[in-house]
């Protein structure tokens, strides 16, 4: 948690300037953007490179482990709509992997796996 806290800090103060989330989303109406929900887990590929905005950078570093789209929202203190502009750019690029949470639902149940399992016991 103590380095997600000094990634945080190392973003630029100037962040909350509107002119500068414009200019750092690149996209002005939006079209482009990746289908990205607040729950999509999302995680490094690799490494930040010297090509990649320092935002980018710091999402690079900080998605080492599976994070949410809205805690990387949370974390860098950008709108949702600028993390999904840059998360994007980054799945464009591959240096980041994105998927669904898995829905507890979707897993078989508890109960027909206890029967699959006694029964292969009685075998």
């Amino acid at each position: 948690m103590s380095s997600i806290r000094r990634e945080r800090r190392t973003v630029d103060p100037e962040l909350s300037d509107p002119e500068r989330l414009y200019v750092i989303t690149g996209d002005p109406d939006g079209s482009e953007r990746a289908a990205l929900d607040l729950v999509t887990m999302v995680v490094s590929k690799s490494q930040p490179t010297p090509t990649v905005q320092p935002e980018q950078a710091v999402i690079l570093r900080l998605c080492q482990a599976p994070l949410s789209v809205a805690e990387i929202s949370a974390y860098l203190s950008l709108p949702f709509s600028v993390v999904t502009s840059l998360l994007t750019e980054l799945l464009a690029t591959e240096l980041i992997e994105s998927r669904a949470p898995i829905i507890r639902a979707t897993l078989p149940d508890r109960s027909l796996l206890e029967a699959v399992m006694h029964g292969l016991q009685k075998l």
